[in-house]
């Protein structure tokens, strides 16, 4: 996802049409940018962090008029925060410029304007950076174990929190990356996390196009996989986590930290500090998203299922895992370990 000057738009890579069909979609307003990240265009919790700071950045690039009506305009705009309700990372993007600018009122249009663009731009240099950071601080859980194999380490993910997931890099495939560049062996066995098989369709993609050893399997298999191929660790991003640790992330986590503590396997999270959520306490008051039912019912367009209606169909696109299933937390100012909750207030406090 990135700015393009010259057309005043925001250009980003249609993820639903991966693996078979790179494209670049254009958005030059924030409605297009809301229906991008519905339809899961766009997805991932940093990435959805920059493009609600982008909606209201394009949105001001456009106006002509005066501040009374520009901030009427970014009001509007704003609404794209209730895009998707689960991933904290849009609010937090949204609000975020709105703030700086709430800061600058009286400054006249043309000013707000370049402040506008100006903090989205900084939003995704941030979220970058903080990607880089987490891939770095992650080394360190491969510092501390020793692979059971004796020569590479199985790290086992589910869904996608790559680079498409964020500005760059990523943050669960984050330490991924930063280890193989290392030169540390590592093997990845990747979920393909039904619905919408974004570990099938993105994850496994992008590693195979990094050369990174991959191993796609079933959603099913995760436990099996775990107890016969010998995994040494569990890598999932986050799209938001609560005050004492508790993580939202893409339906199925919840299940694969059981199954990791069953097997006693280290299970991290890996998110930058713009995806805790301070306000909400614990996971329990995390709002879990429920899409489509015919995301459940069809797998690329075909039907796979009887008729069913929408009220016999249960499509939660998250789930919530406990933190006393994580090991840690793998954030861009180091690894938050037991006890969450104060050892994540000491972070913002600083």
């Amino acid at each position: 996802m990135w700015w393009d000057k010259k057309k005043k738009a925001v250009k980003l890579v249609d993820q639903t049409l991966l693996p078979d069909e790179v494209r670049i979609i254009e958005c030059d307003n924030w409605i297009d940018i809301r229906e991008a990240i519905k339809v899961l265009r766009i997805r991932g919790a940093p990435a959805l962090g920059a493009a609600g700071a982008l909606a209201l950045a394009v949105e001001a690039q456009k106006f002509e008029g005066d501040e009374e009506e520009f901030f009427r305009k970014m009001n509007e705009a704003k609404k794209v925060a209730v895009a998707r309700p689960t991933a904290v990372n849009l609010e937090w993007g949204v609000n975020r410029v709105y703030s700086i600018l709430e800061r600058y009122r009286g400054s006249g249009t043309e000013k707000l304007k370049e402040i506008a663009l100006k903090e989205a731009e900084k939003v995704m240099e941030e979220d970058i950076e903080a990607n880089k950071m987490i891939g770095k601080r992650g080394l360190e859980i491969f510092k501390n174990l020793k692979p059971k194999d004796g020569n590479t380490f199985k790290i086992l993910t589910h869904c996608n929190a790559g680079s498409l997931a964020a500005c760059g890099y990523g943050t669960a495939l984050g330490p991924i990356r930063t280890a193989f560049k290392k030169g540390i062996n590592l093997h990845v066995f990747a979920d393909e996390t039904r619905p919408l098989l974004q570990g099938a369709r993105i994850t496994a993609w992008e590693l195979k196009l990094e050369g990174i050893p991959i191993t796609l399997n079933t959603d099913n298999a995760a436990g099996w996989i775990m107890k016969k191929e010998g995994i040494d660790m569990v890598i999932v991003g986050a799209d938001r986590i609560a005050a004492n640790g508790d993580t939202a992330n893409k339906i199925g986590t919840y299940s694969i930290s059981i199954l990791a503590k069953e097997h006693d396997i280290p299970f991290y999270v890996a998110a930058p500090l713009s995806t805790i959520d301070l306000i909400t306490e614990t996971g329990d008051q995390i709002e879990i998203e429920e899409r489509d039912y015919r995301e459940v019912t069809h797998v690329q367009y075909l039907r796979v299922a009887p008729h069913l209606d929408k009220n016999q169909v249960r499509n939660y696109a998250f789930d919530v895992t406990p933190h006393e299933n994580i090991t840690g937390i793998i954030t861009e100012v180091g690894i938050i370990r037991e006890p969450y909750k104060e050892n994540i207030q000491e972070i913002f406090n600083k």
